[in-house]
């Protein structure tokens, strides 16, 4: 916080030094970098695609690639416009001066502004993933959730401060590890718990249908800490209030990712997050009207304003060279440096933790349409949010320029085109936990038409917002059809 210039230029420098002999080094010459200029202009910007081919050969054991020490794990996300799936290195530095790092430092930020808490007299019950070996001619490497990872790798002292017990913890199979996790935890001393609001929430509900408690502060009177991260909790914050019906429990917001983790809420009830430095990561910004070139200019840390929008660019200790994060962020203050994440670089719904972009819409909707011989003119999708105990949804309002025969069919071949390109969205389908089947309405003819006309917007450059995590534009929509 009282240096951060230096931090992040010291940070840089260290990561150039352990890489100077890796593949990735030696090609752009590591070794001869003398300035945070001569680092940016000598490497390009890079995404997930121009990654893979050097991510794929590390996970079929070739190592000394784009990182100097042995990487083992990586952590499957959403996919690209080209892959299912995503999967990221985690090295070992990753885990201990990223990841664990982040989480000392989030319970010791909490316990600084809450000086009489008693968490470390009960549990944390931290809602993990699953991780699966990977085999390529006799080498074997993991892939798995990041949370699955962590859990994995923690120390053997940590078990005795966490719940459930780490063969649960793990398992792949989520209804079973559901009621597991419900069963075994329900009559724990739970003081604190960590995970994505979406699966939380599906939890704690089940944890109340079995317990027959009305609240969850009935089931762990010494609850206090919901530490929370992945996706928007705006939506989520009254479903929690609801279902603690306690004004003792206290909210701490975490950015964390497959790539690393950046930001923890250091002050309560701000809303805003503080910029984690010294984690092994060098940041870029990139001004949004850079987004769109392909190697757009980039400010270091010294040179942002604030309230200004910024695509987040990270250089990493596991070997993610000015890799485009695909967030985007605005700072609310410069000393320290805090802010907020205001999206994604790219239209997407990621209300549950499904993360669909256009391009899995697009292609989705291809495949319903070539099935049902349909044709689609325009459409919007957005998020049908969680209420009391029921799942959330996807709504998406489709104008045809000619109707399927059975438009549930189409519903249901759009959900199941979604699931096989998208794995977090699958996940989050899978038996209905946190997402229903998608609700699709038919619009009639020329409802977009009006409704960019009602906007003031009609005409070649104004295009309808295909994704949105909000329900904004398809509450505009369906309203105007009502007058």
């Amino acid at each position: 916080m009282k240096y951060p210039h230096e931090v992040q230029t010291e940070s840089l420098f260290k990561l150039l030094d352990l890489a100077r002999d890796t593949e990735w080094g030696r090609k752009y010459d590591y070794a001869s970098v003398s300035s945070v200029e001569t680092f940016k202009d000598r490497v390009p910007l890079q995404d997930y695609d121009t990654l893979k081919p050097f991510i794929e050969r590390i996970r079929r054991g070739e190592q000394n690639i784009l990182w100097s020490s042995e990487i083992k794990w990586f952590a499957k996300s959403a996919g690209t416009t080209n892959d299912k799936s995503k999967f990221i290195p985690v090295s070992q530095e990753a885990i201990n001066e990223c990841h664990y790092k982040g989480g000392k430092d989030m319970v010791s930020i909490y316990c600084n502004n809450n000086a009489d808490t008693q968490i470390f007299t009960g549990k944390n019950l931290a809602l993990g993933g699953s991780h699966q070996i990977d085999s390529f001619e006799g080498y074997e490497s993991y892939h798995g959730d990041l949370s699955a990872i962590v859990i994995q790798n923690l120390p053997m002292w940590a078990e005795f401060l966490r719940a459930p017990n780490i063969s649960i913890a793990l398992m792949n199979e989520w209804e079973e590890k559901l009621e597991k996790l419900a069963q075994t935890t329900m009559n724990e001393n739970i003081t604190s718990i960590a995970g994505a609001p979406s699966w939380m929430l599906v939890l704690l509900n089940r944890i109340l249908e079995l317990s027959g408690k009305k609240t969850i502060i009935d089931v762990w009177p010494n609850l206090e800490i919901f530490f929370h991260g992945g996706i928007n909790f705006l939506p989520y914050r009254e479903p929690f209030r609801n279902i603690f019906n306690s004004e003792k429990i206290n909210y701490i917001e975490l950015y964390s990712a497959s790539e690393g983790f950046f930001g923890i809420q250091d002050i309560p009830n701000s809303g805003e997050m503080l910029l984690m430095l010294d984690y092994g990561i060098y940041y870029e910004f990139m001004p949004i009207d850079e987004i769109e070139k392909e190697q757009g200019k980039t400010l270091s840390l010294n040179e942002v304003q604030l309230d200004t929008n910024y695509a987040v660019v990270i250089t990493t200790n596991s070997g993610l060279w000015r890799y485009k994060l695909g967030d985007t962020i605005k700072f609310t203050s410069l000393k320290p440096y805090r802010f907020r994440i205001t999206g994604r670089t790219k239209h997407f719904i990621n209300a549950f933790g499904e993360e669909v972009i256009i391009d899995n819409a697009e292609k989705a909707l291809k495949i319903a349409c070539e099935r049902t011989n349909a044709i689609v003119r325009e459409y919007t999708a957005g998020p049908v949010f969680m209420k009391d105990s029921e799942s959330g949804s996807h709504e998406w309002l489709i104008e045809f320029e000619k109707a399927p025969d059975n438009i549930n069919y189409f519903s249901e071949i759009l959900d199941n085109a979604l699931k096989s390109i998208n794995s977090d969205y699958e996940a989050k389908r899978y038996l209905n936990f946190t997402l229903r089947e998608p609700i699709v309405k038919t619009m009639p003819s020329g409802t977009f038409y009006k409704w960019l006309k009602s906007k003031n917007k009609l005409g070649g450059q104004n295009k309808i917002p295909r994704l949105s995590n909000d329900r904004r534009y398809i509450e505009e929509i369906l309203n105007l059809l009502k007058q």
